[in-house]
């Protein structure tokens, strides 16, 4: 117990000159169906306040997963899908995976949605930088969100 207390105070105090370490990943798995994606939305609103995150950033974080997320359970046929959330104090990363195939097709059952294909867009203007890496294991999407202090 005092030797995880002592690390625990180390981490806290950063050297002079650099940044304080960001806490720890935050991580969420749910199903892939719909009412999942709003979930992971407060996920990640809940996981910012507690950072103690800017006000700024939560808006585009929220819609940064929740366009990422959506298009997990829209397209990829997983029966899961994974958000991992951290942050060093300047950016925000936003990792989201699931382990089925890419298809263009709203899964069966579901309405086609005449509003869709604006998701990757809007990730472009909020991120300042995305990945998307589809294999046949699954999808990796990353979006790197710039923590601005709020003025």
């Amino acid at each position: 117990m005092i030797a995880s207390e002592s690390v625990r105070s180390a981490a806290a105090e950063a050297p002079p000159g650099r940044p304080r370490p960001g806490p720890g990943p935050a991580a969420c798995c749910l199903p892939a169906v719909p009412a999942s994606v709003p979930r992971l939305r407060r996920f990640a609103r809940a996981t910012a306040a507690r950072w103690g995150l800017p006000d700024g950033v939560q808006d585009p974080l929220a819609l940064v997963v929740t366009e990422l997320a959506a298009n997990a359970v829209r397209h990829s046929g997983s029966p899961d899908v994974a958000l991992l959330l951290s942050t060093d104090g300047f950016t925000v990363t936003v990792e989201v995976r699931d382990t089925g195939r890419w298809r263009v097709a709203s899964p069966a059952g579901e309405p086609d949605q005449a509003c869709g294909g604006r998701g990757l867009p809007l990730v472009r203007a909020f991120a300042a930088d995305w990945t998307l890496w589809r294999t046949p294991g699954g999808t990796l999407a990353v979006a790197e969100l710039v923590v601005l202090p709020d003025r």
